[in-house]
């Protein structure tokens, strides 16, 4: 069988889904409006904050909602569902709404990143693939950013399509980190369905193919002397592969007039032969001869390698960023928050746990963040309960988020609602911006926090304040609903 011939994506959901919205059905609260937030509680590898991702193809995703005939007859089969349920799947459309930050967005944890306002089934159908879809982009857009940070400028290309758990883990993996800041991908059919460019230069198969290096190189540039980057490490990187490349560009490029070139290395002590090459690349007038490394690398490894006066100038990152090796798992969960009455009332939901980390911010809530006027710099992030407004023309006090008792008063800002309609009524009301322009506008935003909340370890903890209001709903509710004391 073809897998991705059969696939519906409406099925991809967890079957406690489909049971519970059964049960919804059946006991009168299939209308019952529901408000779900989507977030997530811990910022991948000790980080300071997350990038947003995956929304487009949640939008897709409900655009395409529905149950075809022989999904109908698969849950037949399954003997658990009424028929009057099984009709109702059969002419199921979402109608409900939908807001999101924006792709590219910086996200701090517990922060709504998607807020879904709909009926009880349609909000439950729908939680697996909204998770699956930001779970997965936003760890590896998150991971990209650290490695392009890292890089400090220096061209990073993603190249990781096979070692990625599965097709779609690549081709969408590519587009994540083409939003994280990646410069591309070695991912073709991303560069064909997104427009995330896609490079490459040669494997050391193209080398062992020829009888000698050299043949190998001027094969290579005599077929694509615009853009002829080597692979020098097949034998002896400093005593062949290095040689023969400037040999190799002596005779092909230079009569041409063509000074573009490059060298990649995939293995060895990245630091010291970039510099050796360098200086053999330098000696031979190939000044403008780029260096490019790959080879299982990470933030990390770059940050060192740059430390240690590396002459690098393009980094491949592969296994490590496209399976974020070091945290493959970004944690977003989809919660209740709220139901609606009949007469229109929002009714705050909490769910309560002995882990203190789960405990969820009940209602259905705005998100602003706040930016000082005069740095343009983000301050902190503000959720309050959505009847309510922010006054950026007052002064502010806002509470540490793992101290209520520490406070910071905010001035001079201007506060900004992050979250944005991307359905109303089951229709898209959204316009999906470039990637390219996604890609810009994450740049940009990354560069609006502190460097102190930028850090690889330790950083500093970025304020995510609860208005009073939502405050006093929440501590209401834990009191009403557990043992819980201040």
């Amino acid at each position: 069988m073809k897998v991705y011939d059969k696939i519906n994506l409406t099925m991809l959901c967890d079957f406690y889904e489909l049971t519970m919205a059964h049960g919804y059905f059946e006991k009168g609260y299939k209308d019952r409006v529901t408000y779900f937030d989507l977030f997530y509680r811990r910022c991948p590898d000790g980080g300071g904050f997350a990038i947003a991702a995956g929304l487009e193809q949640i939008i897709e995703y409900i655009q395409e909602l529905r149950f075809e005939p022989e999904d109908i007859e698969y849950l037949r089969g399954r003997k658990l569902f009424s028929e009057e349920f099984l009709d109702y799947l059969a002419n199921f459309k979402f109608t409900g709404d939908i807001w999101a930050v924006p792709e590219g967005t910086p996200v701090f944890p517990k922060e709504p990143i998607i807020t879904v306002r709909a009926p009880a089934i349609q909000a439950q159908l729908i939680e697996t693939f909204l998770l699956l879809s930001v779970n997965h982009q936003s760890l590896i857009a998150t991971k990209a950013n650290r490695v392009v940070r890292a890089a400090e400028g220096r061209t990073v290309l993603e190249f990781g399509s096979r070692r990625a758990q599965g097709a779609d883990a690549a081709i969408l993996g590519a587009r994540a980190a083409y939003i994280g800041g990646c410069n591309g991908t070695a991912c073709t059919i991303s560069d064909q369905l997104f427009g995330v460019y896609a490079g490459g230069t040669m494997a050391h198969a193209w080398v062992q193919m020829f009888d000698s290096e050299y043949e190998a190189f001027k094969a290579y540039c005599e077929m694509y002397p615009n853009n002829a980057t080597l692979l020098v490490d097949t034998y002896n990187t400093l005593k062949s592969g290095v040689p023969n490349a400037i040999r190799v560009f002596n005779e092909v490029l230079k009569p041409k007039g063509i000074t573009k070139c490059g060298i990649r290395l995939d293995s060895g002590d990245m630091a010291y032969l970039s510099q050796k090459a360098r200086k053999m690349l330098d000696d031979a007038g190939w000044t403008e001869c780029q260096i490019s490394v790959s080879n299982s690398l990470d933030e990390y490894i770059i940050q060192d390698l740059l430390r240690q006066d590396a002459k690098i100038d393009m980094f491949g990152v592969g296994e490590r960023l496209i399976t974020a090796r070091s945290e493959p798992v970004f944690g977003g969960v989809y919660k209740l928050v709220a139901v609606e009455r009949e007469d229109g009332t929002v009714e705050p939901k909490i769910k309560i746990s002995e882990n203190v980390g789960k405990i969820t911010n009940p209602h259905y809530k705005k998100l602003y963040r706040f930016y000082g006027n005069d740095t343009g710099k983000a301050i902190a992030d503000y959720m309050c309960v959505y009847d309510e407004t922010v006054d950026d023309s007052q002064d502010m006090e806002i509470f540490d988020p793992d101290a209520t008792w520490k406070t910071k008063r905010v001035y001079n800002f201007t506060a900004k609602e992050l979250q944005v309609p991307i359905f109303q009524n089951g229709e898209l009301v959204y316009e999906c911006p470039r990637l390219q322009d996604v890609r810009a506008y994450c740049l940009e935003q990354v560069d609006k926090l502190w460097d102190e909340v930028k850090r690889f370890d330790n950083p500093h903890t970025y304020y995510v304040d609860l208005s009073q209001k939502l405050w006093d709903i929440k501590y209401g509710l834990l009191k009403k609903n557990s043992s819980y004391e201040a």
